[in-house]
């Protein structure tokens, strides 16, 4: 305990040797040490001892317009020393070795953070600390231990400045970076639960070995989970299992709020986009299940085999399902007469998946075949084969141009549907490719594998961009979120509906619980201008289309949910 307590009491006092040391004084140093590149900043603070010199680098920097000439005079030799002497110390000190947000050290950072939670002082030596990690890579770990800080004290850092900060080692759990610079930012094995990052710019960030923690375990199957689902509002949470139930979740609380029993298992679970009815699948049947009742609504009867995929379109019209029997049927949601039979695969169609436009239809097959169909003719309209084995999943890119599938030879295939052409492979996956599902801005796809791996893939250079490991089981399912605030990890058989734009993302494996995760956003950011209240404005020169500002940048995606409608 002594032990524990001059530890807190070293590192303390090393922090406190930077009291006298102003906010201002912090961001001139920071300018300085930008503008001369430099990576060694002991050896650029030790040549600078001068007060003469020092003056001199004060009126170079580019930050006059806050600082009037009396500061940038008092601001003297003392300070740089002081700095000087700190970082020397810190730079030798365990909070610049090791990842404090350890168990370990809990009880050391309890007591440290009840020390300089309420010294400005020390806290904006923290700050200082994060942003040196962006041009000195011997204090990246303090600079990681520094920030995890700022965020267990729950320092106000909404709008600020962290361009080009490498965090590693540490956790980031809850972290409210909203509206804050990261741009050209890099983080590697970091805790990201629960991560706030509206309207943050992210131009550039690098994201690598990404950690997410288990939010909440949703118990109550008794078998295996099948598939689980969030509504489009992201209040409820529909599951199924081979126990022969359907659970309807509250996701806040995690309470269940309704049970649906029947006499099979249930294979696959979806809401509609209107968030009215949710469609279930039994074997050969489709079941449609009015929410606020959770009646039975319609049954549909077709198929002559077990059922393994269900998709609504994107208007909530129309059902696709496909089967054992090797068909896809379209059933009218309204009369729940089927509309279409779609025949052409030679084996089970294991995925199917309408177009963000909702003419056009795409099916996976254990056939290894890929296939689009026109929807208002039935017709097939194209097929696609090239992989080696049968396909597990399909997905729509939003611009509806490209088709991704995944398959039980380990690879990716990317399809143009107008030329009919491969486009694109990407390799890396250890097992069968379970799921694919593209971003909302359809720069970035997300893959899971038998290999129990999620990996995401940059889809202009078919590079991969990061793999996110821990999962105990295989991946079955994964899904993007225009907001992307809950990630849902199960285990158990999963299909995800690939067109709503507000729903959550999914993982799955097998057990027979359900946990609700966090994760931040995947996507870069832009500026959008004329936004009132949320909703963009529209421009009277382009009728139905949303004002995004868009500057210096090649490629831009969306970073929070834009809603869909104009003022």
């Amino acid at each position: 305990m002594n032990c524990k307590k001059q530890q807190v009491e070293d590192l303390y006092g090393l922090l406190a040797q930077s009291k006298a040391i102003d906010e201002v004084d912090f961001l001139i140093l920071i300018k300085m040490l930008e503008r001369e590149k430099t990576q060694d900043c002991l050896n650029f603070f030790s040549q600078y001892q001068n007060i003469q010199q020092i003056e001199k680098e004060r009126q170079e920097v580019t930050i006059q317009s806050i600082l009037d000439k009396e500061q940038i005079l008092n601001f003297g030799k003392n300070n740089v020393k002081r700095i000087f002497e700190v970082l020397k110390k810190i730079e030798d000190h365990d909070f610049n070795r090791y990842n404090y947000s350890g168990e370990e050290y809990k009880e050391i950072k309890q007591d440290l953070i009840a020390k300089i939670s309420q010294d400005k002082k020390i806290i904006e030596l923290l700050k200082f600390l994060v942003n040196l990690t962006a041009l000195d890579e011997r204090f990246i770990q303090c600079g990681s231990n520094s920030l995890h800080l700022l965020v267990q004290i729950k320092v106000d850092l909404k709008g600020y400045s962290f361009e080009n900060i490498r965090i590693r080692n540490t956790s980031l759990l809850g972290a409210n970076l909203m509206r804050c610079d990261l741009s050209g930012s890099e983080f590697e094995n970091v805790i990201v639960s629960g991560m706030n990052l509206n309207e943050a710019k992210l131009f550039n960030c690098k994201w690598m070995n990404l950690r997410i923690e288990e939010l909440r375990i949703l118990d109550g199957h008794h078998s295996t989970v099948n598939q689980v689902y969030f509504s489009f509002n992201g209040q409820q949470l529909i599951s199924c299992s081979d126990d022969k139930s359907i659970r309807f979740w509250d996701v806040k609380t995690g309470k269940i709020k309704c049970v649906i029993k029947g006499n099979r298992e249930v294979n696959s679970v979806c809401f509609s986009p209107k968030n009215t009815i949710s469609a279930s699948c039994s074997g050969e049947f489709v079941y449609l299940w009015n929410l606020n009742t959770g009646k039975q609504v319609l049954k549909f009867i077709g198929h002559t085999d077990c059922i393994r995929s269900i998709c609504f379109s994107p208007y909530g019209t129309t059902l696709a399902s496909g089967s054992d029997d090797k068909s896809i049927h379209l059933w009218d949601i309204k009369t729940g007469q089927k509309k279409a039979k779609l025949a052409g695969h030679s084996s089970t169609v294991t995925s199917v998946c309408f177009s963000p436009d909702g003419t056009k239809l795409a099916s996976g097959s254990g056939d290894k075949s890929v296939r689009l169909w026109d929807i208002k003719t039935g017709k097939q309209k194209a097929k696609f084969v090239r992989h080696s084995i049968g396909i597990s999943s399909v997905c729509f890119a939003p611009d509806g141009r490209t088709i991704a599938s995944g398959s039980g030879d380990k690879s990716i295939l990317l399809w143009d549907i107008e030329t009919g052409y491969q486009n694109g492979k990407l390799d890396g996956h250890s097992s069968t490719v379970t799921s694919v599902y593209f971003s909302p801005d359809g720069t970035t796809l997300a893959s899971g594998s038998g290999d129990n791996s999620i990996r995401l893939w940059d889809i202009k250079t078919g590079q991969q961009k990061a793999k996110l490991d821990g999962h105990s089981g295989i991946v079955k399912s994964v899904c993007f979120s225009s907001n992307v605030e809950i990630i849902l990890f199960g285990y158990g058989i999963l299909r995800q509906d690939n067109k709503k734009s507000n729903q959550m993302v999914i993982h799955i494996g097998f057990h027979q619980s359900v946990s609700l995760l966090m994760v931040l956003h995947w996507h870069l950011v832009v500026e959008i201008s004329l936004s009132v209240y949320g909703m963009l404005r529209q421009d009277n020169n382009m009728p139905n289309q949303m004002v995004i500002k868009i500057m210096f940048i090649q490629s831009v995606s969306l970073l929070t949910v834009l809603h869909q409608h104009l003022v």
